[in-house]
């Protein structure tokens, strides 16, 4: 039972973290374009240059 003082402590501190964290993404836009990866993904890339003859 004494172990429970600084397991209670260490979940809340990470707990908190992560909310923060998470906060942190929501302020900075990070899900404000969900379907533009998924998207970008499907389209071709231009064609490469052909490399030159060594």
């Amino acid at each position: 039972m004494e172990v429970l003082v600084y397991l209670i402590p260490a979940a809340l501190f990470l707990g908190l973290l992560g909310l923060a964290g998470f906060l942190w993404a929501l302020r900075n836009g990070q899900f404000e374009d969900l379907d533009g990866a998924a998207m970008r993904i499907l389209n071709e890339d231009p064609e490469d240059p052909p490399a030159p003859d060594r």
